[in-house]
C-alpha cells in the first residue's frame, strides 16, 4: 500500500501552461479520478507522475519524491495505462503481458514460474485466453487495450495510472476491467489515479472526484459533491441532468436542447 502526494506540479509544454499548480493528496487504496474537457491537464499529471514529461513541483510516494528514484525503481512503484498505447504487432498477447514483470527480472534473468502463472491468472481474470496467442497486430483496439491494462496489473505496482483507461472497450468489457482495478484496491490496497470522460463511470468507481479546467482545479470532492448539473454546465459547457440512485451512484445524462 503506497500513498501519492502532489507538491504544486506544473506542467508547461513550451509557452503553454498544461497544469498551472496541482496540489493533492492521495491515501493508500484510494481512487481518484481526474476528470474535465480535453485540454484540462489530466493527462499532463499522469505522464508527469510516469517520468514521461518534465514537470516543477514534486510527486512524493510514501514520503519520498519520485526525483530520486531510478526509472527500475518507478517502475516497480506505479504502473501506467496510456491513453494511445503504441504496441509491437509482431509480438503475442502473452509476451507483451509478460513484459509489465519487467522490473522484478534482473539484467540477464528470466521470467520465473510464478510470473508465467500470475500473467496467466490475469488472461483468466479478464477473460483474455483466445489473444495469448495472437499477435498483437491482428487485434482490434478495444482487444489490445485489454492487453495494455492486463501489462499494467502485472506489474503489482502499488500505485496504477489509468489514463482513460475503457474509451476503446465495449460496456461489458468496460465493466470488467474496472472491476478488477476495484477488486484488487480493496484486496491489496492498491491506489489509483485515473483520467476519464465517462462521468458516470468516474463517479461509480472512484472515491473522489478532481475537476480540471485548463489546468487547474476547480472543484474536489465525492462524486455528489462534484457532479452537480450546475458545475459540468460551466466548465463543459453543455447541459446535463444528474440522477442520484438510491445506491449512492450518480448518473450524468446529457441533455437534449432543442431550437
Amino acid at each position: 500500500m503506497s500513498s501519492l502526494v502532489f507538491h504544486e506540479l506544473a506542467v508547461r509544454y513550451g509557452r503553454r501552461d498544461a497544469v498551472a499548480s496541482f496540489s493533492e493528496s492521495v491515501r493508500p487504496g484510494e481512487w481518484l479520478c481526474l476528470i474535465g474537457p480535453n485540454g484540462a491537464g489530466k493527462s499532463s499529471i499522469l505522464r508527469a507522475v510516469a517520468g514521461l514529461v518534465p514537470y516543477h513541483g514534486d510527486v512524493v510516494v510514501d514520503g519520498s519524491s519520485l526525483r530520486l528514484r531510478s526509472a527500475r525503481r518507478r517502475a516497480e512503484l506505479v504502473a501506467y495505462v496510456p491513453q494511445t498505447p503504441t504496441l509491437p504487432g509482431d509480438m503475442t498477447g502473452a509476451e507483451y503481458v509478460l513484459l509489465g514483470r519487467n522490473p522484478y527480472i534482473s539484467y540477464f534473468g528470466r521470467e520465473s514460474a510464478d510470473d508465467r502463472a500470475m500473467v496467466d491468472d490475469l488472461f483468466d481474470r479478464l477473460d483474455l485466453g483466445p489473444f495469448a496467442r495472437r499477435m498483437l497486430g491482428t487485434l482490434s483496439g478495444g482487444e489490445r487495450q485489454r492487453l495494455v491494462i492486463a501489462r499494467a496489473l502485472a506489474q503489482e505496482a502499488p500505485i496504477l495510472l489509468l489514463d482513460e483507461p475503457t474509451s476503446a472497450l465495449d460496456i461489458g468489457y468496460q465493466q470488467q476491467a474496472l472491476e478488477l482495478v476495484d477488486r484488487l484496491r480493496h484486496e491489496h490496497g492498491l491506489t489509483v489515479v485515473s483520467a476519464m470522460h465517462d462521468l458516470t463511470l468516474a463517479g461509480l468507481y472512484s472515491d473522489r472526484l478532481a475537476l480540471l479546467h485548463r489546468g487547474h482545479v476547480v472543484a474536489v470532492g465525492e462524486p455528489a459533491q462534484v457532479l452537480r448539473p450546475e458545475t459540468l454546465s460551466e466548465f463543459y459547457g453543455v447541459s446535463v441532468a444528474v440522477h442520484h440512485e438510491p445506491d449512492g451512484t450518480v448518473v450524468v445524462v446529457p441533455k437534449r436542447t432543442v431550437g
